[in-house]
């Protein structure tokens, strides 16, 4: 279970970032993070991968406080960021030189395979497209593993056809093995097709507004009803968190009526 416990963050300038962010996340659950600019979407992921500290509380995985990056901790961030100077089998192989050359040849050649790339392991990351690499970087991401596994919008930067297509492949991925995700997203139907929980931040400092459950069954129907149902919720918690300037007692949104 990945466990984030009381985390707030105060920076030196005095901005406050983050305030009792409490939130637990189940082995193998979907959990996405959406908000307003500057509620500190990213921040809190950085801080779950251990990329940075938090003023208060503290971030674990199973038990054990992540304090600095985590070998069980994957992230994929908005760019595909492949080393050039590396094939695009060698990138998805760094960091699994603890296996011996046949197990990592396979993971690789399993990998690419899963994503529509067999055949592209001796290519170089300049002769992919923008889709192509970002593939590349989940399957580099998840070929090692990871009990958690955090993406920071890692498809904004592609057009909507490629973006519904790598979202496929990364639920495929993930029904692999499982791990906990952890997705920042400005787009809702994106929260809404890949997460079991949407959680609705409020900025300034940022707070949980609303955790939402997403009780629709996988592969999700982009044009059924039931979603579309789903994403107007999202929506409507979304809305709350930039007009209303202090959560409820409880930091969640109360569901008023007629939001259906």
């Amino acid at each position: 279970m990945l466990s984030i416990d009381q985390i707030c963050k105060i920076y030196p300038n005095g901005t406050h970032a983050l305030d009792k962010i409490a939130l637990d996340v189940g082995a193998g659950e979907i959990v996405s993070l959406v908000g307003g600019s500057g509620c500190g979407k990213t921040t809190l992921l950085r801080m779950i991968s251990g990329l940075e500290s938090p003023t208060r509380g503290a971030v674990s995985l199973d038990g054990d406080v992540i304090l600095a990056p985590h070998p069980a901790v994957g992230i994929v961030f908005q760019e595909a960021r492949l080393l050039p100077w590396l094939t695009v089998a060698e990138n998805i192989a760094f960091g699994l030189d603890h296996l011996p050359k046949t197990e990592r040849d396979k993971r690789v050649d399993e990998a690419l395979l899963r994503v529509g790339l067999s055949g592209y392991g001796k290519r170089w990351p300049r002769e992919l497209s923008g889709g192509q690499a970002q593939r590349v970087a989940i399957v580099r991401a998840l070929v090692a593993q990871p009990k958690a596994l955090l993406l920071d919008e890692p498809f904004s930067a592609l057009d909507a056809l490629t973006r519904a297509s790598l979202q496929d492949h990364l639920l495929a991925l993930w029904d692999a093995h499982r791990p906990t995700m952890v997705l920042v997203t400005h787009d809702v139907e994106e929260a809404v097709l890949l997460a079991d929980r949407a959680i609705v931040l409020q900025p300034r400092p940022g707070r949980i507004f609303a955790d939402i459950p997403i009780e629709l069954p996988r592969p999700r129907d982009r044009l059924s009803p039931e979603f579309a149902d789903a994403k107007r919720m999202v929506m409507h918690a979304l809305d709350g968190s930039l007009s209303q300037p202090t959560p409820t007692k409880s930091g969640k949104a109360t569901q008023p009526a007629g939001w259906w």
